[in-house]
């Protein structure tokens, strides 16, 4: 059965428009980025939202995302798909910074108020990101946690401690793995552990990663 049969005449209207206007999207979506989103991923722009939730069209922010309470978002950062900034706490993330797919930043936790029957509050405690780091895909930060400047987080990793200005950390919990090295817009990937691949030590920088995916 065809999904318009069983709607009233104005649905119907109202579905054909609605089709068309996904297909017109999708259209101009592969055209101009190469790529085939969800419907409401064409029809909320990412600069849009990054302009409702933070002020700041140089943001990018997929639709897919959810963002609570006081998050602040510094210029020129990426926001991917289906993360979730939870800023009932106060969350902060600094400029220039890559949020890959999947990421959820949370600043609070309902640890003692689930095992407590409800009795006892939920637990806030404010986190932030600095400038300049990527977050790898899937990975978790909980609440209170800092990164600091230009880090890198590899994906599926497991935040729950300070990471120092210039470190590679990765692992669940996540732990220390080497460190960033900037000279200009070169960066090295200084790993401690002589098994990581050669290829992968050495990266190039620009001064705008909003484009990162």
């Amino acid at each position: 059965m065809d999904r318009r049969d069983h709607l009233a005449d104005d649905l119907k209207a109202l579905y054909d428009n609605l089709r068309r206007l996904d297909v017109s999207l999708s259209e101009f979506t592969r055209e101009t980025y190469d790529r085939s989103n969800p419907l409401m991923e064409n029809l909320i722009g990412w600069h849009e939202k990054a302009e409702r939730c933070f002020g700041d069209q140089s943001v990018t922010v997929y639709d897919s995302a959810t963002v609570i309470g006081d998050v602040a978002v510094g210029s020129h950062t990426w926001i991917g798909p289906f993360c979730i900034l939870d800023g009932s706490g106060g969350l902060t993330i600094g400029n220039h910074c890559s949020v890959s797919s999947g990421v959820m930043i949370f600043t609070h936790d309902t640890v003692r108020w689930s095992l407590s029957g409800g009795r006892e509050p939920y637990d806030h405690a404010p986190t932030s990101i600095g400038n300049d780091c990527f977050i790898g895909t899937q990975t978790v930060i909980l609440k209170g946690t800092r990164i600091g400047n230009a880090c890198l987080i590899a994906a599926n990793s497991l935040v729950n401690r300070d990471i120092p200005d210039n470190s590679i950390a990765a692992g669940s919990p996540a732990r220390i793995i080497g460190e960033v090295l900037r000279d200009g817009d070169r960066v090295v990937l200084n790993y401690f552990s002589q098994s990581e691949p050669n290829d992968a030590q050495i990266a190039s920088t620009t001064k705008d990663t909003s484009t990162s995916s």
